[in-house]
C-alpha cells in the first residue's frame, strides 16, 4: 500500500512530518492515526491547506477534501478552538470555549490522582528535614509539637480547598498517606497504616477550615451554615458538591456584586433576543454571570421554564458544553463520545448475537446502518438507542419523536427525554432510529432545553 505523508503543524514551532500507511478512510481514522504517531495526549479538530484558496487553511469535515498522495494539516487542541456558532443560537463570530469562568474564585483543577504535600513555613520545612534525617537513622518519629502540628493541618486544609471543600473520606486518607510518605519522621507507631491520627486531625481541620470561611462569607460553605442534626452530623439537606463538580458554588468575581452580574445577565437576555446573537458576547457574559447564576440553581432550586426564561443562552447547545466545562473542567462533549466510540464494536457485536423479542428490536435497529460504510454519528444513536432495550429498560418514555408542526403539549408531561423532530412524510415508528431528522432536542420537565438543526 502507498504510505500517505502529512506535513503536521502542531505549534509554530513544531512543524512535523508523518507518514501513515495509505491515505485515512475519515476524519475520525486521521486523528487516531495523529495521536498515535506524535503521542498526542488531548482532543483535537483538523485543518487543512486547501489548493482551491491558495493554500489557506479550512476546517476538514470530509477526508475527501485532502489531496490524494499529500497533504499540510493543522491540529486545533478542542479547548483553544474557535468554532463557528450556528444561525440558531450565535451569530458568525467565533466563540472561544473557555476553560474556566472568568470569576477568579473558581477552581481549574480536579482532586489530583496523587496529592502533592505542599512546602510548609521555613521554620516547619527545617525541622521536619533535620526530625526526617534522625528518623532515617534512628528509626525513631518526631513527637510534633502542638504549633508545628496546627501549622501543618493549616496549609494542608488551605491546599485540599483549592481542590475540594468538602473532600471524601478517601481523598483524606489519600492526603495522610502522602504527608507521612514525604516526611516519614511524621509516622505514628502503633497505627495500620501510620497516618490514622493525621487522618482523624485533617477531618476535624477542614471542618473548622469551613466554619472559618462561612464566617467570611464564603457562598460555597456558607450555604450550608447551621445545618447539623444531633450530635454533630450532617443533615440530610447539606448542599454539597458531586465528585466531578469543582466549581460548585464559586463566590463572585473581584469588583463584582449581585447587582452588576444582575445587570449583565439581563444584557445577556436581550443578546438572546437578536435574529443573530453574537456568541463572543454570549461565551463572555456566561463567564462572567457563572457565581450569580450557580447561586441562584443550588440555592433556590428553580424550575427549568424559570430558569429558561432567566438564562436562555444556558439552553443553547454550545453553553450547555460550555457550563459542564465551567463545572467540572471537562469537555463533556469528548468525554462522551469518546467512551461511546471507545465501546461501539463491542456493543454492536452483542447487539446481533441477542435472541428473542430484545434481538429482534436490536436487529432492527442494526439493519439500518450503512453496512458498507457507516456514519460515526449513526453508529452513536445505534449505540445510545439499543443500549436500553439491551438492558431491558422501555425506552419509550425517553426517546421522543414528532413532527415539526406538532405543539408543545404533545411532551408536556415528559419529566426528562430526547426529542427528535422529523419531517410530515417520516415514520413515527418507535424502533426507527430517525438519522436524517429535522432537529434534535432535551426535554426537561416538559420543557424543550437545547436543541441541534440538521441539514443547514
Amino acid at each position: 500500500m502507498e504510505s500517505y505523508k502529512l506535513r503536521l503543524i502542531i505549534t509554530e514551532q513544531d512543524i512535523r512530518k508523518v507518514s501513515l500507511d495509505g491515505k485515512p478512510e475519515t476524519v475520525e481514522e486521521l486523528k487516531t492515526k495523529i495521536k498515535e504517531k506524535c503521542k498526542l495526549q488531548y482532543d483535537f479538530s483538523v485543518m487543512y491547506e486547501d489548493p482551491d484558496f491558495d493554500n489557506a487553511l479550512c476546517n476538514l469535515d470530509d477526508i475527501g477534501d485532502l489531496p490524494a498522495t499529500r497533504a499540510t494539516v493543522k491540529v486545533i487542541p478542542l479547548l483553544m478552538t474557535a468554532s463557528t456558532a450556528s444561525t440558531s443560537d450565535a451569530s458568525d463570530d467565533t466563540e472561544i470555549l473557555s476553560t474556566h469562568s472568568s470569576s477568579s474564585s473558581t477552581r481549574q483543577e480536579r482532586w489530583p490522582e496523587f496529592f502533592d504535600i505542599p512546602n510548609f513555613s521555613i521554620d516547619v520545612e527545617f525541622r521536619l528535614r533535620q526530625a526526617n534525617l534522625v528518623c532515617l537513622r534512628d528509626q525513631t518519629y518526631l513527637n510534633v509539637p502542638r504549633d508545628m502540628k496546627h501549622s501543618i493541618l493549616e496549609k494542608l486544609a488551605e491546599t485540599i480547598y483549592k481542590f475540594d471543600a468538602y473532600p471524601n473520606e478517601e481523598w483524606i486518607h489519600s492526603v495522610a498517606l502522602a504527608l507521612v510518605s514525604k516526611h516519614p519522621c511524621l509516622k505514628e507507631p502503633g497505627s495500620p497504616d501510620g497516618c490514622s491520627g493525621w487522618k482523624n486531625s485533617l477531618k476535624f481541620k477542614m471542618g473548622n477550615f469551613r466554619t472559618k470561611l462561612r464566617k467570611a462569607g464564603c457562598l460555597e460553605v456558607g450555604i450550608n451554615g447551621g445545618k447539623q442534626g444531633a450530635l454533630g452530623m450532617a443533615s440530610k439537606g447539606l448542599k454539597r458538591p458531586k465528585t466531578y463538580e469543582v466549581n460548585y458554588l464559586p463566590d463572585l468575581p473581584e469588583r463584582q456584586n449581585k447587582d452588576s452580574l444582575e445587570a449583565e445577565r439581563k444584557l445577556l437576555v436581550e443578546e438572546m433576543k437578536k435574529r443573530n446573537p453574537s456568541g463572543t458576547v454570549i461565551a463572555s457574559k456566561m463567564d462572567q454571570t457563572f457565581s450569580l447564576r450557580r447561586r441562584e440553581i443550588v440555592e433556590a432550586g428553580p424550575p427549568v421554564k424559570t430558569l429558561k426564561e432567566r438564562w436562555p443562552a444556558l439552553f443553547t447547545e454550545r453553553q450547555v458544553f460550555a457550563e459542564f466545562n465551567r463545572i467540572a473542567t471537562t469537555n463533556l462533549q469528548n468525554y462522551f463520545f469518546d467512551a461511546v466510540d471507545r465501546y461501539t464494536l463491542c456493543f454492536v457485536t452483542i447487539f446481533k448475537s441477542k435472541k428473542g423479542r430484545v434481538g429482534e428490536t436490536l436487529a432492527e435497529f442494526v439493519q439500518q446502518i450503512d453496512s458498507g460504510k457507516p456514519d460515526v454519528t449513526a453508529m452513536r444513536t445505534l449505540v445510545l438507542r439499543g443500549l436500553p432495550v439491551l438492558l431491558g429498560d422501555d425506552p419509550s418514555n425517553f426517546y421522543n419523536t414528532c413532527f415539526a408542526s406538532d405543539s408543545d403539549e404533545a411532551w408536556a408531561q415528559v419529566s426528562v427525554g430526547v426529542l427528535t423532530v422529523i419531517n410530515e412524510d417520516g415514520p413515527l415508528s418507535p424502533n426507527h432510529l430517525h438519522l436524517d431528522p429535522v432537529s434534535t432536542a432535551i426535554i426537561v420537565e416538559g420543557t424543550r432545553g437545547f436543541y441541534s438543526k440538521f441539514g443547514q
